[in-house]
């Protein structure tokens, strides 16, 4: 007797507080439509893509069962990891028994419908997936790596020329959170409200108290 394929479950991530690591989601949905299913379980964080410890995806791993789906929007959601710390995320997660499937790996889609008794052309995914994940892991470091490279140089040029002043203050964002503080909500609840890391609500109460 055939059997449907696992779970999905979406991973979704941003790089820092004041991006919003939900804003991908309408994307994955529409995709899981489009293949006739549906996201069973959402894992939602703010936290670079170069740390190895990241509570949420440990969580997807944790919950997962063989011949469930990790569904993320690109590769580069998932890793920009160093090439020892990928290698330990990709046994973690191959040892939990999921298949990843990146909406900018086409070769990847076919996992959101193989049958977990599908044996032959399950292995086939793996295989292909195992190889090209590789290699778009270590382009999404070497992007993250080139980028903070940049952002060095371009730092430090500024400070020379004695432009540099630092991360501009989003404002609006902080008079919103210093509002719902007042209205009584607590730091974790106004950071859901709000679309930012609990870091940031700090922040802006920081400098507040600050007269900034």
């Amino acid at each position: 007797m055939t059997r449907p394929q696992g779970f999905i479950r979406a991973y979704l991530r941003a790089s820092t507080d004041d991006q919003d690591a939900s804003r991908a989601r309408a994307s994955l949905e529409s995709f899981a439509n489009e293949k006739g299913v549906s996201v069973a379980s959402w894992y939602i964080e703010n936290a670079s893509g170069t740390k190895a410890n990241r509570t949420e995806l440990a969580r997807l791993i944790d919950d997962a069962r063989p011949g469930d789906v990790l569904l993320v929007e690109q590769v580069d959601r998932l890793t920009r990891l160093t090439r020892d710390d990928w290698h330990r995320l990709k046994a973690a997660i191959q040892g939990a028994g999921l298949r990843v499937v990146s909406l900018d790996l086409p070769t990847s889609h076919a996992a959101m419908t193989v049958t977990t008794d599908d044996d032959f052309t399950g292995r086939m995914l793996d295989a292909v997936n195992a190889m090209l994940m590789d290699m778009l892991a270590a382009v999404a470091r070497k992007d993250y790596e080139d980028r903070r490279r940049r952002q060095a140089e371009g730092i430090a040029k500024a400070k020379l020329q004695g432009a540099y002043q630092g991360r501009p203050v989003d404002t609006e964002k902080h008079r919103r959170i210093l509002e719902l503080r007042r209205q009584g909500f607590s730091i974790r609840k106004t950071a859901d409200i709000i679309g930012c890391g609990v870091s940031t609500v700090q922040r802006a109460e920081k400098l507040a108290a600050k007269g900034e």
